[in-house]
């Protein structure tokens, strides 16, 4: 019993790792977009300081979402588990 929780918590690490990721990759993309644009455009610093911007704050969004509908599914999970006793 004890290692099957062990494994979960495993689990949910990996998952909360892989948002870090998505976090930190919605960053990178969107500055390397802007910097792409302002290369393209001869605008040094707008695009890729508004890409940045754009990124952290899409990706915190995404990352929200995804932990906001986790709790809910849990609290689903709980309260299923808790009526069926």
């Amino acid at each position: 019993m004890k290692a099957q929780g062990h494994g979960r918590e495993i689990g949910e690490g990996y998952e909360l790792v892989a948002l870090g990721m998505t976090f930190a990759g919605a960053i990178i993309m969107f500055m390397f977009g802007g910097w792409a644009l302002d290369r393209w455009l001869g605008v040094t610093p707008l695009f890729t300081l508004v890409g940045t911007v754009t990124g952290a704050v899409l990706g915190f969004l995404n990352v929200y979402w995804k932990l906001q509908a986790d709790i809910e599914a849990k609290k689903a999970e709980k309260s299923g588990s808790q009526g069926s006793r």
